[in-house]
C-alpha cells in the first residue's frame, strides 16, 4: 500500500503545476517579502548574539537539499555531519556532537538522538523552513546539553493576508534508488494559521566504490558493490496551527517519524561471509534492522504588554526504538522468549517538557530576561539482550541575562544560569552470563562482579554557568563579536550505566557511574565585513574542559564473548580549538564565488593525544551562474587527511571532491515549478568519512550520486 503513495504525490505534483490558481501580483508579492524577511532576519540575528551563528534561510536549504538535514547544514561553517549508516547523520558543531548539541523545533528539545551514538534525528527535512545554528556555550539559555552549539529549528512568519497555499514535492537518488514525496496543505485565515504535511521516502541498498571491507581482521565481499540489507522507509507527519490576536500568541504542533532501516549483516554480530550473499531484491529489509518512532506533541502560550512578554513552552515526545535481529545467544542457558524471540533490544524514552521565559525591555538601554525549565525522561527497555538499564532523569534550571545597549554600534550582554539534575537507574543482573562464567571457570569474585550488568545509581548533579559577550559595530560593514562562557553538562545514562556489545559502533561499550559533570571554559571571537558585492566571516574559538567525558579503549579483554576491547566512558582534560572561514564575492556580472573553510584541533591532555572523531581540515571552493530563474554552480570539496588521532583510532586520508548542480524556475500554467538537479562526486572517488561509525570496518562513502528534485509551490487568496 505504501509503496503505492510515492506514484501519488508525483501525479499530485503535475495536477498542481497546471490546475493551481494564483495571480502575477500575488506572486511578486511574496518573493519581496521572502527577501526582505530572509535578509532582514539573518542580518538581525547575527547583531543581536554575542555567540557565532549561522542561519539558513529556505533558499540555503532548497539549494542545498540533500533529504538528510546535518547533511546540508554541513554548507556552514563549523557544522559536520556523522554519518551512522542507512542514510542517517548526527550533527557536529565545531567537533562536538552527541549530547553536548541541542536540536531543538519549535522551542522544544529534540530528545531520543543524543544518549544513542548511531541514532539520527528523527525530523522530516522536507518540514524545515529556517535554521539557526547557534555555535559555542549556549548551556546559558537552552541547558546544559547545549554546551557545544544549538540547532534551532523555527517556522517562518506565517503570510500576512488569507490565502491557501500549499507545496508539492518528490526527490529522487541513484546512490540508493532513493525515492521520496511530500504535501503540504496550509491556510491562513484571519487570526488562525495551519499547515499539514505528509512525507514518505524510500531507498533501497547503498551503492559504495569498493568491492570488499574488513570487519574484526576478516574480508567481507560487497557483491554488486552495494551493501546488503541497508534498505529503509521513513514516513512523517507533520500539523502545525498558530493562532494571533492582539497581544496574544500560541502555536500548537504534532508530528510523527516512523523509520525501519536494516542493518549490513557484514558488520552485525560474528563475521559470516554467507550472510552477505546477494538475495536479488535491493529494496528488502531483512534481520537485522532497526525500527523508530518519534511522537512529538509541543505549544507555547505568550503575551506581550508595552515592554514585557512572557511565554510558555511545553512539549512531551515518546521515541520508541528497536533492534530486531535472528535470536542468536553466547550463552548455552539462554532460551529464546516466547513472544517476539527476534527482539534483541528496545528503547521507550518518554520525555516532558516545561519553559518559561520572561522577557522586559525598558524604556532605557537595557534589556532583560529570565527564564524557568524543567524535564523528566522515563526510559524502559526489553529484549533478549542488554544495552542500557532502565532509568528516570530529572533535570530543572532558572538563568538571567541582561543586555546593555548604550548606542546603536555597542552591546554588552552577560548572564547566569543554576541548573540541578538528578538520576535514578535501575539495576540489572543477567543471570546467562553468570553461568556462563562459570562455565568458563572464572573465580566467584569476578563472577559476582560482572552478573550485574548495571548496578543502582542514583545521583545528583548541580553547577552554575554564565557568559559575557560583546557586539562592536563601528559602522554598516564592519562587525566585531566576542564571547565568554562557562558551561556544565551532566553525564548521560549511556555514559554512567551502558554495559554491552552495541552493533551499532562495534565495540563493548561500558559506563562509570562514578562519573562527575563536564565541566568547561569557553571563547569565542569574530569578524564580519559585508557590503554590496564582498561579504567576509571569520571566527577563531578555544575551549578548555576539566573533565571531557569519551570513549576510552582500556585495554582489557571483555568477558562477554565475542566482544573484544573494553570501550569505557572515562573523564579528562582535554582542550578544542580551531577556525572558521566564510567568503562571497560577485566576481562578474551573473557569477559568484563562495569560499567555507573550518579547522579543528583537539587535543586530550591525560592522553597526549587528539580526541576520537575529531573532524578533518575541510575547504569549499564554489562558483555559481545566477541569471534570472536558472542557476548553475560547480564546487570543489577538499577534505584534508586525518592523522591526529586517538588511541586505536584509524587515520583517514583526504580526498578532492567535485560536485555540478543546478536548478530552473519554469511558469507552468499559473505556477512556478522549481526544479534541480545535482551530481555528487563527479568521479566516483573512493573515500572515508573520518566522523562515519562505518569507518572502522572501512566502508567507504557512498561513490557517484545524481540527485533531481522537483518543488511545486502553489497559492490562492481567499475573499
Amino acid at each position: 500500500m505504501h509503496n503505492k503513495i510515492i506514484p501519488v504525490m508525483l501525479l499530485f505534483v503535475f495536477t498542481l503545476s497546471v490546475h493551481a490558481q494564483e495571480s502575477d501580483s500575488i506572486r511578486t508579492i511574496e518573493l519581496e517579502s521572502v527577501t526582505v524577511t530572509s535578509g532582514s532576519y539573518k542580518k538581525s540575528s547575527t547583531r543581536a548574539s554575542a555567540l557565532s551563528i549561522e542561519v539558513a534561510e529556505k533558499e540555503f536549504l532548497k539549494e542545498h537539499f540533500t533529504g538528510n538535514l546535518t547533511q546540508t547544514l554541513e554548507y556552514l561553517p563549523g557544522v559536520r555531519s556523522m554519518d551512522i549508516g542507512s542514510g542517517f547523520s548526527k550533527p557536529m558543531i565545531r567537533g562536538m556532537g552527541f549530547n553536548r548539541i541541542s536540536v531543538t523545533e519549535n522551542g522544544i528539545k529534540q530528545e531520543g538522538q543524543q544518549w544513542g551514538s548511531d541514532h539520527g534525528l528523527e525530523i522530516d527535512a522536507f518540514n524545515i523552513e529556517r535554521v539557526t545554528v547557534r555555535k559555542g556555550p549556549a548551556s546559558l539559555l537552552y541547558g546544559s546539553d547545549a554546551m557545544g552549539g544549538v540547532i534551532e529549528i523555527t517556522q517562518i512568519p506565517a503570510p500576512f493576508e488569507n490565502c491557501i497555499f500549499g507545496e508539492a514535492a518528490v526527490m529522487a537518488k541513484s546512490v540508493n534508488g532513493t525515492l521520496s514525496g511530500s504535501v503540504m496543505l496550509g491556510m491562513k485565515k484571519n487570526a488562525w494559521y495551519i499547515k499539514l504535511r505528509y512525507s514518505e521516502k524510500q531507498f533501497g541498498d547503498y551503492r559504495i566504490p569498493t568491492d570488499t571491507i574488513v570487519y574484526l581482521t576478516q574480508r567481507i565481499p560487497i557483491y554488486g558493490r552495494k551493501l546488503k540489507n541497508t534498505a529503509g522507509v521513513e514516513r512523517d507527519v507533520n500539523l502545525y496551527s498558530e493562532y494571533r490576536k492582539h497581544r496574544y500568541y500560541s502555536n500548537y504542533a504534532v508530528s510523527n517519524t516512523y523509520q525501519k532501516a536494516g542493518f549490513f549483516p557484514g558488520a552485525h554480530g560474528i563475521p559470516d561471509i554467507s550472510r552477505v550473499q546477494d538475495d536479488g531484491d535491493s529494496r528488502n529489509i531483512e534481520l537485522p534492522y532497526s525500527t523508530v518512532n518519534h511522537l512529538k506533541a509541543t505549544s507555547r502560550q505568550k503575551y506581550t504588554w508595552d515592554n514585557l512578554s512572557a511565554s510558555w513552552d511545553i512539549g512531551f515526545q515518546n521515541n520508541h526504538r528497536e533492534e530486531w535481529s535472528k535470536f542468536h545467544t553466547h550463552y548455552n542457558s539462554q532460551d529464546p522468549p516466547e513472544n517476539n524471540p527476534d527482539k534483541e533490544l528496545e528503547f521507550s524514552l518518554n520525555t516532558f517538557s516545561s519553559s518559561i521565559k520572561l522577557r522586559s525591555v525598558s524604556a532605557g538601554d537595557f534589556e532583560y530576561t529570565a527564564g524557568w525549565d524543567a524535564q523528566y525522561q522515563q526510559n524502559r527497555i526489553d529484549g533478549y539482550s542488554f544495552l542500557l538499564p532502565e532509568y528516570d532523569r530529572f533535570t530543572t534550571g532558572v538563568f538571567a541575562l541582561s543586555t546593555w545597549r548604550p548606542s546603536g554600534q555597542f552591546s554588552l550582554s552577560g548572564g547566569l544560569r543554576y541548573d540541578y539534575g538528578t538520576i535514578d537507574i535501575s539495576a540489572y543482573q543477567d543471570p546467562y552470563l553468570e553461568i556462563y562464567l562459570q562455565e568458563m571457570g572464572y573465580d566467584n569474585e569476578l563472577i559476582e562482579q560482572y552478573q550485574w550488568r548495571s548496578y543502582p545509581v542514583d545521583r545528583n548533579f548541580e553547577d552554575l554557568s554564565g557568559s559575557l559577550g560583546i557586539v562592536w559595530n563601528p559602522s554598516k560593514v564592519h562587525l566585531v563579536k566576542a564571547n565568554i562562557g562557562h558551561s556544565f553538562r551532566l553525564p548521560g545514562a549511556n555514559e554512567l550505566a551502558a554495559n554491552g556489545i552495541h552493533h551499532g559502533t562495534f565495540r563493548h561499550e561500558q559506563g562509570d557511574p562514578s562519573l562527575s559533570s563536564e565541566r568547561g571554559w569557553q571563547l569565542d571571537a569574530s569578524y564580519l565585513y559585508e557590503n554590496k558585492s564582498i561579504s567576509l566571516s571569520a571566527t577563531t574559538f578555544f575551549s578548555w574542559y576539566n573533565n571531557y567525558i569519551y570513549l576510552k579503549p582500556t585495554g582489557e579483554w571483555s568477558v562477554l564473548p565475542h566482544a573484544g576491547q573494553i570501550y569505557r566512558y572515562t573523564g579528562a582534560e582535554a582542550v578544542f580549538t580551531g577556525l572558521e572561514l566564510s567568503f562571497d564575492a560577485n566576481i562578474l556580472p551573473f557569477f559568484k564565488y563562495s569560499l567555507t573553510g573550518e579547522y579543528v584541533y583537539t587535543y586530550n591532555m591525560d592522553e597526549h593525544t587528539a580526541l576520537s572523531f575529531s573532524p578533518p581540515a575541510s575547504l569549499r571552493n564554489m562558483v555559481t551562474f545566477d541569471f534570472r530563474k536558472i542557476q548553475i554552480f560547480t564546487e570543489l570539496h577538499s577534505i584534508a587527511s586525518q592523522n591526529k588521532v586517538a588511541k586505536n583510532e584509524s587515520t583517514t586520508g583526504g580526498a578532492n571532491l567535485v560536485n555540478l548542480g543546478g536548478s530552473i524556475s519554469l511558469l507552468i500554467g499559473n505556477t512556478n515549478v522549481d526544479i534541480s538537479l545535482s551530481l555528487r562526486n563527479l568521479f566516483d572517488t573512493k573515500y572515508y568519512n573520518h566522523l562515519s561509525f562505518y569507518r572502522k570496518v572501512e566502508i567507504p562513502e557512498p561513490g557517484r550520486n545524481f540527485q533531481l528534485l522537483i518543488k511545486v509551490p502553489f497559492k490562492s487568496k481567499l475573499k
